[in-house]
């Protein structure tokens, strides 16, 4: 594990380390300050979610990532979208705040407990005709929407669900793809687990696996980003 210390020592390292008022972290603080606020709809989810017990708490991703996604959602013209993993709908909703008005978000999540809080939320933000929630598990409905001739139909997917799951989906949304469509996969630095050969549980080589074959994966372009807990943004070619 020596070199899982390392490199969470390296990322939490001067200046980021040097924390402000409210020991935040000035970097981020100053970061958001010159960032786009997040709606009002989207503050209110975050602030839910996070008051729920664990894990479900600290399974939100980072605002950040999703202001970026709803910049490349919306100048691509991005009005097809899948969102694996719903949680509470946070990754919907920010996927629907960047869609034009007739913009769709096919949400999926295998569990219906959180489908109402994500339903409020779609209400109380006014995207609630975008979104489609479907409650069965993700592999089910991706192949349901290939067996119904939509391959090729779809401008952009995201993915933050069970990780032994990731090539599967990885796949899926692929091949439902348009050429220039894009897929954004959330975790894939697994809190910097995926670079110390000594972790091997089946999360964490599952995770790998994906990142090793979008690395030389020649229908795409790819860049892994060192954003929240590791952000990768594929391209289909």
């Amino acid at each position: 594990m020596k070199l899982l210390t390392l490199v969470h020592n390296l990322r939490n390292s001067v200046p980021h380390k040097q924390l402000g008022d409210g020991g935040q972290n000035p970097v981020e603080k100053y970061c958001s300050e010159h960032s786009t606020n997040v709606t009002k709809a989207q503050k209110q989810l975050m602030e839910t979610t996070i008051t729920m017990p664990s894990p479900t708490c600290w399974m939100i991703s980072s605002t950040d990532e999703f202001q970026l996604l709803q910049i490349m959602a919306r100048s691509m013209g991005a009005k097809r979208t899948l969102d694996i993993g719903m949680l509470t709908g946070y990754s919907a909703l920010s996927i629907a705040l960047a869609l034009p008005d007739d913009g769709q978000v096919i949400t999926m999540d295998v569990s219906d407990q959180f489908s109402e809080v994500a339903r409020n939320a779609f209400r109380q933000a006014g995207v609630d005709h975008k979104v489609v929630q479907r409650i069965a598990p993700a592999v089910d409905t991706l192949d349901d929407l290939i067996r119904k001739g939509e391959s090729g139909k779809f401008d952009f997917a995201y993915i933050d669900a069970d990780k032994g799951n990731y090539c599967n989906y990885y796949e899926r949304c692929l091949q439902l793809l348009r050429k220039g469509g894009v897929i954004a996969i959330d975790n894939t630095l697994w809190q910097c687990k995926v670079v110390d050969p000594a972790v091997t549980d089946a999360s964490t080589v599952a995770i790998r696996s994906l990142n090793d074959l979008i690395a030389t994966d020649a229908r795409v372009q790819a860049v892994m980003l060192n954003m929240a807990d590791g952000v990768t943004i594929v391209t289909k070619l």
